[in-house]
């Protein structure tokens, strides 16, 4: 008798698609009412909410910093976490798994206390600025908090460890023979990054991508924090309108607009890339 143990995975999805269902039907059904003041919903159901942010402007901006933020924090983690995978990866030492697993306990540490972490290292009187002004680098203490900058390093830091492990695992798949045999043919280290390890790790780089774009998409704590109430993002403006101004139907509106925009970014992504492979085979 074969047991299919698949099975096993039924109730946790049901149970985690009902959960995710019930909250986000929950969001779409409360940015269909407008606000009457005092947390209260209205009980008709209308797109007023819809009319007031898209034609909006403040509210535009904020969903294009949002998109912006995100894809400029995703490439810029992407371009670090890659070599540090790549090392640890093809190192043949013990100190491969201590590297490793010092990436896996930084993960662990939460989003609070690097954030805060980062506010001590970039103060006026902290360890970067007294660097930089000693090397004359800088003529006057450099600030991180409330900019676009200091959201974007919030970010890389809440999702570097996971790019690390998850773009460790892809290069663990490409073997080590087919940069042995390009470099035995005359290939350079850079040819053999473009021609061999970077088509071989592109599908898990791209699905790498896509994820910590969703996850720098709904980043609170870094853009509230590191944005200083500068930097509005559409995360930042679903916490004010729920915890400041108890304004349910806008926060809600705001939160199916980001479940929305992230959805359609991520098709998009991969209705490109499908096209890109078949003009690729089309061409070869």
């Amino acid at each position: 008798m074969n047991i299919r143990w698949d099975y096993l995975l039924i109730p946790s999805f049901v149970v985690s698609f009902v959960l995710l269902a019930a909250s986000q039907l929950t969001f779409l059904r409360g940015s269909l009412s407008s606000d009457l003041g005092l947390g209260m919903l209205s009980p008709t159901i209308g797109a007023g909410n819809y009319e007031v942010l898209f034609t909006d402007e403040f509210y535009l901006r904020s969903l294009w910093l949002t998109v912006k933020v995100s894809a400029i924090a995703t490439l810029c983690t992407l371009l670090m976490s890659f070599p540090v995978a790549y090392v640890i990866a093809r190192m043949r030492s013990r100190w491969a798994m201590v590297m490793l697993a010092g990436v896996v306990v930084s993960s662990f540490v939460t989003i609070v206390i690097k954030v805060y972490g980062l506010i001590v290292i970039f103060a006026a009187d902290g360890g970067f600025n007294k660097l930089m002004m000693a090397l004359g680098v800088l003529d006057q203490p450099y600030t991180i908090i409330g900019n676009v900058t200091g959201v974007v390093v919030g970010l890389m830091q809440f999702t570097m460890g996971f790019g690390v492990l998850l773009l460790y695992s892809v290069v663990r798949t490409i073997p080590t023979s087919l940069e042995e045999a390009a470099t035995i043919h005359g290939a350079s280290r850079p040819r053999v990054f473009w021609r061999v390890i970077l088509p071989l790790s592109l599908p898990g780089v791209i699905v790498g991508s896509l994820m910590m774009f969703n996850m720098c998409m709904g980043a609170f704590t870094s853009a509230s924090l590191l944005g200083g109430g500068r930097v509005f993002t559409l995360p930042v403006l679903i916490q004010r309108s729920v915890i400041v101004e108890t304004k349910y139907g806008m926060g809600a509106t705001f939160a199916a607009v980001l479940l929305v925009s992230v959805i359609v970014i991520n098709l998009v992504s991969v209705f490109l890339v499908k096209r890109l492979r078949a003009a690729r085979l089309v061409i070869a």
